[in-house]
């Protein structure tokens, strides 16, 4: 009877044990996760870092070719639980905004703000010079700025000074280039409607 005692205690003191360090081995398990959750909570501001510096690069301009496409990589290897490599891509992509819009406003500083149009200029090649936007397709950029001295987008003159704008902005740029694609047949001496359609907006 005693040994049957003393079995039943022993089985149910092993149990007891068994319950308790059971319930131990889960509570030092738990601290383990929580620094995958910071980490993961790191990386995730280090995107949104990264993501407000590449709107502000190109709210003037200067978003760097690549750096959606470093975010996008970024974002793919949170989603695999490559933290480490997320936190680094994200870090290259706020850098690269952050350069970006720098290099921006110090371009616009150093550009020339006025134009005096020569024989031969038309807004095209205008607009395609390096001191003016680089690219010939943002032409209704010019155009726009000028609306009280061109009449036909087509027709300018000599000796005519034309204004620059600097401060356009990244939709602005857009719709520039938008309309020089699709702004359809044209002729000397006439204001076509698109290019009405475009100045009304």
């Amino acid at each position: 009877m005693k040994k049957t005692n003393i079995l039943k205690n022993g089985a149910l003191g092993a149990l007891v044990l068994s319950v308790t360090f059971g319930c131990a081995s889960t509570q030092q398990e738990e601290p383990a996760a929580a620094p995958a959750a910071k980490k993961d909570t790191a990386c995730q501001a280090e995107l949104a870092a990264a993501e407000a510096a590449r709107k502000k690069a190109a709210s003037v301009g200067g978003e760097w070719r690549d750096t959606g496409k470093i975010l996008k990589s970024a974002k793919k290897a949170l989603a695999a639980g490559d933290v480490a490599e997320c936190i680094k891509l994200a870090n290259k992509a706020r850098r690269q905004g952050e350069m970006g819009y720098a290099q921006a406003l110090e371009q616009r500083d150093n550009d020339v703000n006025s134009y005096t149009v020569e024989r031969g200029d038309n807004l095209w090649n205008i607009s395609g010079k390096d001191s003016i936007y680089g690219d010939p397709y943002q032409w209704p950029l010019i155009y726009k700025a000028n609306r009280s001295q061109i009449k036909d987008a087509d027709l300018i003159y000599p000796g005519q000074d034309l204004s620059i704008d600097r401060a356009v902005t990244s939709a602005a740029v857009n719709a520039a280039v938008q309309h020089a694609k699709t702004r359809g047949a044209w002729a000397l001496g006439v204001v076509e409607e698109s290019d009405k359609a475009y100045l009304a907006r």
